[in-house]
């Protein structure tokens, strides 16, 4: 046996499944086995691997064991001369694997093989050639000056920026999301050390290798994708946190005492220094936007104001009231933001249409309750919708140009009316077309190019893969889509490659699959467009539905004297409503203890009543409840929670 190729995944069963087609297609050829170590996925990813890869050799684990445990676990079983540790958010050329073997060959002091990694747009990945966190090269990168300086000798050691990326080299360390092994090597060194339970495997195995007396090669002959990111949040504290304290792990492993220490406190400053960093830029990233909408919907309240009433309400000499300012004012900003809020005017992608949504239904409620206030604290109804008018138009413009200037997560409508194009073979590209109207992306043009060049005048298609660039000018193509089973994978990354500097994103469609996937930056956890046609966990549904548990419990409070007589546990329904009402539970969850294919439905809270109370005959078989919940996850509407629970009134006081 030549190669074995170990893939630890995590609950990413749609990249695990694009990368395993990529892989099969990549051993042609070689003599070769895969082994996928599932760590307790709850995704359904055990089941996807069973029903289309059998020939894949599955671990399947009932807890999670961390990357090198896992890892660990298949090479033990593994037969080939070679291991390759392979993360399942990549995915290879189909040379890729012949290639890597070859250079193994014709370099006997080669212990170890990273290749040139690429982001989800084609973009060169530092990380696939790395220096020792040394603590001078680990201050540089903690502190920032490796970024600033990505190409100095002195500063840059950690991403060794310095290093032409188009050529071959000796390096300190491999990336352990493409990390090709010599068997005999890791029978002298040792296998993965279990002590990291994630990151920094990588580094100590590597440290091992070249103490062992053998080379770690960088080698760009070949290249591979890897949406960085999507198994651990990168942006997340537990990164933060879990990351760093696997440096100190490896410095007092390798470094001297005195080393160690000195290394272990910088790296404690940094964790606490980037965790508040990370706090912070949460923080900022969630409030900048309705802080900024308040701040200039208030100075221009103010300017309205001071023109109000000089020119109309006291051209004489006067003010309005001290109130007016300090409190009605804050009142009516706090009601629009949360009116706005709530209609999904601050959810990402921006719609300008929630945004005006929320602002016409909060300007209501401000002049309902207007009315309904006693004469001494009615201001000036004009103000209101002056206010009201010039909060919409300075939030419609300041949108507008987060957009134009392109800042990072405040795009128009980038969900929507977005413009595609699908590289492939007619029956392929039609289905993904197909697939992608089902996703209810709702794309405004969809265009269908042929991958071969003689194929191009075929009924449907606009052109062929050749005029790509020009397609993407002409059409302005905001997205395009390969198809896998059409386009070998080298193609694909050629033209990510090629079109790297064109502002379009790229997403790849597997083969007999029902995903659609790519990443837009390495910043981003990636995108995945699954046949989930209104899915539960979008944020405007579970918004929603918290919003309806809170009004329904509310309204089950002011009702309770008469509901006692209806329901059955009236002392079961009083502990429900304040369980909703804290969060505890919601008033519809799935059916309990429904578990559809290896967990495959989301996380909700549970539910006091499920889909099945609906259905007066509860005698319903196992396979029908799971259909009812896996309905019920995938096209959430409000009025299905209401129906239900209309229908199961009685039952509201369920324990």
């Amino acid at each position: 046996m030549k190669l074995s190729i170990v893939i630890v995944n995590y609950n990413v069963k749609y990249f695990l499944e694009q990368c395993l087609h990529s892989v099969q297609n990549a051993c042609k050829g070689l003599e070769s086995e895969i082994f996928v170590v599932d760590n307790d996925s709850v995704d359904g990813s055990v089941k996807m691997v069973r029903d289309k890869f059998p020939e894949v050799h599955l671990i399947e684990n009932k807890e999670n064991k961390g990357f090198s445990t896992a890892n660990n676990q298949a090479i033990r079983k593994s037969k080939g001369e070679y291991v390759l540790l392979l993360n399942p958010d990549t995915i290879v050329e189909d040379d890729t694997l012949r290639k890597v073997v070859e250079f193994m060959d014709q370099h006997p002091d080669a212990g170890g093989l990273g290749v040139k990694m690429l982001d989800g747009k084609g973009k060169f990945l530092p990380e696939s050639k790395r220096g020792l966190p040394y603590p001078s090269v680990a201050f540089f990168k903690v502190f920032g000056l490796s970024s600033l300086f990505p190409k100095s000798k002195i500063f840059s050691g950690y991403h060794l920026g310095y290093l032409d990326k188009d050529k071959t080299h000796v390096v300190d360390v491999l990336a352990g999301a493409f990390m090709l092994l010599r068997k005999s090597v890791l029978d002298k060194t040792g296998l993965l050390d279990e002590a990291f339970f994630m990151y920094g495997e990588d580094i100590d195995l590597s440290y091992r290798i070249t103490k062992a007396g053998y080379k770690n090669y960088y080698y760009p002959g070949t290249r591979i994708i890897h949406y960085k990111g999507e198994s651990t949040k990168k942006g997340s504290l537990n990164y933060v946190f879990v990351f760093y304290n696997a440096m100190i792990v490896f410095a007092r492993k390798h470094f001297s005492k005195e080393n160690a220490r000195a290394f272990s406190v910088m790296i404690n400053i940094a964790i606490y220094f980037r965790a508040f960093i990370s706090i912070l830029t949460r923080f900022f990233n969630r409030i900048m936007l309705p802080f900024l909408d308040a701040l200039l919907i208030f100075a221009g309240m103010f300017v309205i104001k001071d023109y109000w009433e000089r020119h109309f309400i006291f051209p004489d000499g006067g003010h309005y009231p001290y109130a007016f300012v300090h409190i009605a004012v804050p009142v009516y900003l706090t009601i629009w933001l949360l009116c706005i809020y709530l209609s999904g005017g601050y959810d990402k992608p921006i719609r300008l249409r929630r945004l005006i949504q929320g602002m016409v239904v909060g300007t209501i409620i401000i002049l309902v309750g207007y009315s309904l206030l006693n004469e001494h604290y009615r201001f000036s109804r004009a103000l209101i919708i002056l206010g009201a008018t010039w909060g919409t138009l300075i939030m419609l413009l300041e949108r507008y140009l987060l957009h134009h200037f392109n800042v990072n997560g405040y795009k128009l409508n980038s969900e929507k009316n977005k413009r595609f194009i699908i590289i492939g073979e007619k029956e392929e590209s039609e289905r993904v077309a197909q697939l992608l109207q089902q996703t209810g992306m709702n794309p405004s043009f969809t265009g269908l190019v042929s991958y071969h060049h003689h194929r191009q005048n075929s009924n449907g298609f606009i052109g062929h893969l050749g005029q790509v660039k020009e397609i993407i000018n002409i059409h302005k193509i905001n997205e395009v889509i390969f198809c896998a089973k059409d386009v070998p994978a080298q193609v694909i990354i050629d033209k990510m490659s090629e079109l790297k500097n064109e502002q379009v994103d790229y997403k790849i469609a597997p083969p007999e699959s029902l995903s659609i996937i790519g990443s837009n930056s390495i910043n981003t956890s990636g995108d995945l467009y699954v046949i989930d046609i209104n899915a539960i966990i979008k944020m405007s549904n579970r918004r929603n539905k918290r919003m309806l548990d809170i009004l329904v419990g509310l309204t089950l409070l002011l009702l309770y004297p008469v509901a006692i007589f209806v329901v059955k546990n009236p002392f079961g329904l009083l502990k429900n409503i304040f369980s909703v009402l804290f969060s505890f539970k919601s008033w519809i969850g799935f059916t309990p203890h429904s578990e559809y294919e290896e967990g495959r439905l989301p996380a909700i809270r549970p539910g006091v009543l499920n889909p099945l109370d609906a259905f007066r005959n509860k005698n319903i078989p196992e396979e029908t409840t799971h259909r009812l919940d896996m309905s019920y996850a995938r096209d959430y509407k409000l009025t299905n929670d209401l129906n239900i629970i209309i229908k199961g009134f009685r039952n509201l006081g369920r324990t």
